[in-house]
C-alpha cells in the first residue's frame, strides 16, 4: 500500500494539474460515449434485474480511491456532491421508463438520457475549470466520483423498483 501511495504522490506532484484535468475530461468523454452506446444496445434486448444492479456494484470499487490522501474530500463537499448527484438521479428516475413486449421487459429509449449525459459533461468541464483553482485536482476527482455514484445508485434502485413493478404486473 505504501508503494502505491508513493506512486499516486509522484503522479500528483510531477504532472501539472492542467494535464490531469484534460486527461480526466477525455476519459470522461470516452466513458460517456461508451455508456450511451451500451444503453442504446440494451434498448434492443430485454432487460434483467442483474443488468440493473451490477453497474453500481462495479462502480463501488472506485471508492478505494479514498484510501489515498489526494482523493479525500471534506464532509461538506461530500454533502454538496451527493446533493447534486441526487438531483440528476431524480431526473434520470423520472425519465427512465420500461415497456412490456411479448419476449420481455425493455428499456424505452429516452432523449432525456442523452441530454443528462451532456449536461453532466458540461457541468464537469465547467466545474473543473472553475473549481481547479481552489480545490486540488485529486480532491476534485473524488468529488466528481461522489457526484456520479450518488446519481447512479438511486437511479438504479429506482429502475429496479419500476422493473419489479412491471414484472409483477406482467405475471
Amino acid at each position: 500500500m505504501l508503494k502505491l501511495q508513493e506512486w499516486v504522490d509522484y503522479i500528483f506532484t510531477s504532472i501539472p494539474p492542467v494535464y490531469l484535468i484534460i486527461g480526466s475530461t477525455v476519459i470522461f468523454i470516452v466513458m460517456t460515449t461508451f455508456v450511451y452506446t451500451m444503453r442504446a444496445r440494451a434498448a434492443s434486448k430485454p432487460i434483467q434485474a442483474k443488468k440493473i444492479i451490477l453497474p453500481p456494484l462495479f462502480m463501488s470499487t472506485g471508492m478505494l480511491m479514498f484510501l489515498f490522501d489526494e482523493f479525500q474530500v471534506p464532509w461538506i463537499q461530500v454533502l454538496e456532491a451527493s446533493l447534486v448527484g441526487l438531483v440528476f438521479s431524480a431526473v434520470l428516475i423520472k425519465t427512465t421508463m420500461f415497456e412490456m413486449k411479448e419476449d420481455g421487459i425493455y428499456l424505452k429509449k429516452s432523449k432525456a438520457f442523452l441530454v443528462i449525459l451532456f449536461s453532466l459533461l458540461i457541468l464537469r468541464m465547467v466545474g473543473k475549470l472553475v473549481l481547479s483553482s481552489s480545490i486540488d485536482v485529486g480532491e476534485l476527482g473524488g468529488m466528481f466520483f461522489i457526484l456520479a455514484f450518488s446519481m447512479i445508485l438511486p437511479w438504479r434502485v429506482g429502475m429496479l423498483v419500476k422493473f419489479k413493478k412491471l414484472e409483477k404486473s406482467a405475471n
